[in-house]
Formats: C-alpha cells, sequence, structure tokens
C-alpha cells in the first residue's frame, strides 16, 4: 500500500466526487459524511506523505509505469508535500462549515468541493506541464460552480468575469505548452530543464516567449497586479466555504511560480536563468500597494478580506522575486500562515453577517450581536495575526520576509510592506469598532450560530498561535524545503534515473 500513498491525494477526492455526484438530490447526511471522511484521510494521507518527504528524498510515481520523461509520473518532494498538507488542513474547516447548512443552498456541493481538491492535489503533485494545464482546468471547472452555489446577483456576475478570464488563461497556457514543446521536444519538467540548460542559441527566443506567457499564465492564477481585478469580487460573492478553499487558489499560482522558475529556468539554464524574476519582484511590489488602496477603500467585510488574500499575494510575489534560499524558506512559512488566517476570516465573516441580520457583512451600524463577544475575541485574533501584530503567526512571518531582503531590495520592500500591514491596521481597526463597539446599544439580533461553524472557524484561526508554538519545526522544514528547491539537479537526477526514487 505505501508504494501507492503519492496517489492517494487524487484518487481520493475522485472517488468521493463520483459517489456524492451520483445523486443530486436528497441523502443529505450521507453526502456530509463522505465528505467529512474524505478529507479526513486526505489529512492522513499528507501528513504521512509529509513525513515520507521530510527526509530529504524525493519520490516519483510512474502512472501505468511507464518512465519519465515519456509517461505520466507524479513527485513528491517536500514543497508538494507541504502544500497538499496545507490544502487538507483548509479543506477541514471548510467542508465541516458547510455541513453547518450551507452545503444545502444548492445542489452538488459536496461533490463539487471534492473535485476541487482533486485539481489542487494533482496542481501540486504533477511533474509534467502538460498535466499541469489538465489539473488547472479540473480545479477551475469546479470552481466555477462553486462560486455560483446558493446562485445571486452578485455571484452570477462575478462568476461570468471569473470564467472569461480563466478561460483566456487556460488558451494562453496551451499556447505556451506549444511553443515550449516545439522548441524543447517533451513537457516532462524535469527533462524540460535538462534540455534548456543545453539550448542552442537559435532557440533561446521561442523558449523565453514561452516561458513569459506561462507567467502570464500563472500571474493570473496568483492574481498578480494587473491580473488581479477578477479576485475582490469572485472572493467576496462566494459562498463562505468556498471563499476559505479559494485561499488555496492564488497559492497554486505562486506554486507553480516556483516549481517551473526554479526548476526550468533556475541556475542552470544559462542565458534564461531566473527569466521571471524582475517582472515577479516589481508587479508584486505594485500588487502590495494596490492591495493596500483597495484594503482601506473597502465596505464590506467580505472584500476586506479578499483584499487582505491580495495583499499576501504581493508579499508571496516579492519574496518569490527575490530568488534566494532565505527568501523562499519566509516565503512558505509566510504561505501556510496566510492561507489558513484568511480562510478562517471568510468564515468568520459569514458568521458575522447571519448574526446582523439585514446588515450582513457591510461595515455599517447595526444592532449588537447574540454571541457578539465570541466572536470579536475571534475577529481580535484573526485581525492581529493577518496584520502581522506580535504575538501571533503573521509577526514571524512578515519578519522573515523583510529579513530576506538584501540592502538593495530593502529600499522597495520594507516602505511598501509595512505601509500596506498599516493600512490593514487601519482599516481592521475601523471594520472591528463598526461590528462590535459602535453595535454595542439596543437588543442583541440574530440566532445563536451551530457549533460546526464555530469549529471550522476555530480550526483554521488556530493556526495563528500553533504556528508560533511550533515555529521551530516549521522553519527547520521550510528551510529545508527552500534548499532543495534550489538544488534541482536532485529532482532531475530522480526522475531521469529510473533506479531512483520511484514508488
Amino acid at each position: 500500500m505505501m508504494q501507492h500513498l503519492v496517489v492517494f491525494p487524487i484518487v481520493v477526492p475522485l472517488v468521493a466526487g463520483i459517489l456524492l455526484l451520483y445523486r443530486r438530490e436528497g441523502l443529505v447526511r450521507f453526502k456530509r459524511a463522505v465528505s467529512v471522511v474524505a478529507t479526513l484521510m486526505l489529512l492522513a494521507v499528507s501528513m504521512a506523505l509529509v513525513g515520507r518527504a521530510s527526509s530529504g528524498e524525493i519520490l516519483y510515481y510512474a502512472l501505468g509505469d511507464w518512465q519519465p520523461p515519456f509517461g505520466i509520473v507524479l513527485v513528491l518532494d517536500r514543497l508538494s508535500a507541504l502544500m497538499l498538507l496545507l490544502t487538507s488542513v483548509l479543506a477541514l474547516g471548510a467542508v465541516v462549515f458547510a455541513c453547518a447548512g450551507d452545503d444545502e443552498k444548492g445542489s452538488n456541493f459536496h461533490g463539487l468541493f471534492q473535485w476541487q481538491l482533486l485539481g489542487i492535489n494533482g496542481a501540486f503533485l504533477t511533474g509534467d506541464l502538460f498535466n499541469l494545464f489538465v489539473f488547472f482546468e479540473v480545479l477551475l471547472l469546479a470552481s466555477y460552480a462553486l462560486l455560483l452555489h446558493g446562485g445571486g446577483k452578485a455571484r452570477i456576475q462575478s462568476g461570468v468575469y471569473y470564467v472569461v478570464m480563466n478561460l483566456a488563461g487556460s488558451s494562453l497556457f496551451l499556447i505556451a505548452a506549444g511553443i515550449l514543446y516545439g522548441a524543447l521536444g517533451t513537457l516532462n519538467m524535469a527533462d524540460m530543464a535538462l534540455r534548456v540548460a543545453e539550448l542552442p542559441a537559435d532557440r533561446q527566443g521561442l523558449v523565453t516567449a514561452g516561458g513569459l506567457i506561462l507567467l502570464v499564465v500563472f500571474g493570473l492564477k496568483s492574481a498578480i497586479l494587473p491580473l488581479y481585478f477578477w479576485l475582490p469580487r469572485a472572493y467576496a460573492a462566494a459562498p463562505a466555504p468556498v471563499a476559505a478553499l479559494f485561499a488555496i487558489m492564488t497559492k497554486v499560482g505562486i506554486y507553480a511560480i516556483l516549481r517551473v522558475y526554479l526548476l526550468i529556468f533556475g541556475d542552470a539554464a544559462g542565458p534564461l536563468a531566473a527569466l521571471e524574476q524582475a517582472w515577479v519582484w516589481w508587479l508584486g511590489l505594485a500588487t502590495l500597494a494596490a492591495s493596500a488602496v483597495g484594503i482601506l477603500s473597502s465596505r464590506d467585510l467580505r472584500m476586506l478580506i479578499a483584499y487582505l488574500v491580495l495583499l499576501s499575494v504581493g508579499t508571496l510575489l516579492v519574496s518569490a522575486g527575490m530568488r534566494s534560499e532565505v527568501s523562499a524558506s519566509a516565503l512558505l512559512y509566510y504561505l501556510v500562515h496566510t492561507t489558513l488566517i484568511t480562510g478562517g476570516l471568510f468564515l468568520l465573516a459569514e458568521m458575522i453577517g447571519v448574526q446582523r441580520g439585514k446588515a450582513g457583512t457591510r461595515l455599517v451600524k447595526a444592532r449588537p450581536l447574540v454571541q457578539g463577544k465570541a466572536l470579536a475575541l475571534l475577529f481580535f485574533i484573526g485581525a492581529i495575526a493577518v496584520v502581522g501584530v506580535p504575538p501571533l503567526s503573521g509577526a514571524i512571518g512578515k519578519a522573515l520576509v523583510l529579513a530576506a531582503a538584501d540592502s538593495t531590495q530593502r529600499l522597495w520592500l520594507w516602505p511598501t510592506l509595512l505601509l500596506a500591514s498599516l493600512a490593514s491596521m487601519i482599516a481592521l481597526s475601523r471594520a472591528g469598532s463598526t461590528l462590535f463597539w459602535r453595535s454595542a446599544h439596543g437588543n442583541p439580533s440574530g440566532t445563536r450560530l451551530p457549533a460546526l461553524q464555530w469549529f471550522g472557524v476555530i480550526w483554521l484561526l488556530s493556526a495563528a498561535p500553533l504556528l508560533v508554538v511550533f515555529a521551530h519545526p516549521v522553519s527547520v522544514y521550510t528551510q529545508a524545503t527552500a534548499e532543495q528547491l534550489a538544488n534541482p539537479e536532485r529532482l532531475t537526477e530522480t526522475l531521469l534515473s529510473p533506479s531512483r526514487g520511484q514508488l
């Protein structure tokens, strides 16, 4: 069984999705049980895979026993194992929260949720560029339907824009893959890295064009400026459990940038080395600045959190643009923190909106909440964590990112990131005052919230103190992951030497 463990993150949600989509209506308890059990299985498998990857060994699974570079391979290293674990932790909080009633507002929620996980996990595991495109399409198809779950004008409007933008991105992905295949003769990423290192001068222009088109695609997925306009409206309009799961979606784009450009366009790529660096660095800074403006202008809690996701994207992109082992380690720590905290904040916003009744999540004065003290405490924890105020994990994550910059990069990064963080603090302070303090007079309104929703929020927001308590082992793992990324020849040797690393 252990030799097939690496394929389980794909097989489990695939089988669960088929079971859940077999009947559209009814069997609510059965569907909830299958979905939660499947997600718990993913969590257990991901923990086992992290244990396997933590030794530093790179493993691969050749589907149909077709060896690379000709067959389809799934690759397990420290980075992919970390992303699988992060996805399963986030998904568990979101799916349990949905079982409190959000899943009944439309059909096929749990089946689509599992297939979304299938696409996300496949993107993190694949070692082939074309299959990265395939898994992108799987997760996007599921996300289209999940975004519209429950209906409504706002979701339809944002959904149309979301679909159009991602269809354009998919077309560009195919064009880029075709260009790179024509120039290199392969789409296995390890094999591509070797061929780029030996590329004749007359083909460098084609490969450069293909690589930059890919950067546009990954920039669209990660919501880099000026390709971020789809994100705030889509995330703000999505159902709360879907928006929480979407917190990992932009990280798929970040992961693709790390995987493709550190491997294929690494230091051994000659004239094409660090092809993406300048673009990612400067556009990441611009994304940070734009997100700060959006945060200050937000008049709805959901929209505010969506712009906080965008701020985290900018922080991750500038970390990737620094292109060093230290910055990659800081990126990974901050990525874990921001994904779980923003996911928890989306769930918390739904709970606050439900208790406020007609006012919803709009930042206007309303009646006090029935469970206002508990909700205010969770909001306070989430706010100081996402802003980066000590003693929670956000402070460690941002400090690591700031410390990773060299003397030249600090001139740009420090004022931009610190001012964006200040904007976040101002906006969240204003939001908290409006939601809890200015609404402290009058009779409490709303109904008491179900226990499953409380579990989902606490499960995700507990990452803020836990990432501080376990900061040392997490940092050790991220540092080892950054070192592994900085030495891609170990991956190419494993995949292209069939006697080594196969599961």
